[in-house]
């Protein structure tokens, strides 16, 4: 039983770090390789990669805030959800795998965001999409594992609430 719970405990991290690897490994890259406001087009005109720095949240949401509102309400408070989510994913047993799968996207993803904001003082986004109605903001892997991440758990609440 024990071998099992740390098996569970051992799995949940390497998905957790394997969101943070994918997202810091292409952020790296992106660094090294990609000029400032430079466009690349990888799907012409429709899925771009352009490097920016966002001091701000999804969609630059806070970027105007004082640097000590900013710091705490996008680094601190991140940082205690996250360390409390983590912690709720590795002790609570009995959680459905859809939402520990959830949660690991959902983590790995935060993490990847918060380091970049404490290591480098902002986040580095690089993807853009364009298909006319459909048209994004500047993103990276992490918001990717993030948005994967909330709907794994929006779908398995729906589920949860179909079985009732």
């Amino acid at each position: 039983m024990k071998n099992k719970k740390n098996l569970r405990i051992v799995l949940l991290l390497a998905m957790v770090a394997l969101n943070i690897g994918c997202d810091q490994v292409s952020k790296s890259i992106i660094r090294n390789k990609v000029d400032y406001n430079e466009n690349i087009n990888i799907i012409k005109d429709h899925f771009i990669i352009t490097k920016v720095e966002n001091t701000g949240a999804f969609l630059s949401a806070g970027n105007n805030l004082p640097d000590a509102v900013r710091f705490i309400l996008l680094t601190i408070l991140p940082v205690i959800v996250l360390g409390y989510a983590l912690f709720y994913l590795l002790y609570k047993i009995n959680l459905p795998k859809a939402m520990q799968v959830g949660m690991c996207f959902l983590i790995g993803g935060g993490i990847g965001n918060i380091y970049d904001r404490i290591i480098y003082g902002s986040v580095t986004d690089f993807l853009h999409m364009d298909f006319g109605l459909f048209r994004t903001g500047i993103f990276n892997l992490a918001d990717v594992s993030i948005m994967i991440g909330i709907g794994i758990l929006l779908a398995n609440s729906l589920k949860q609430k179909v079985r009732v």
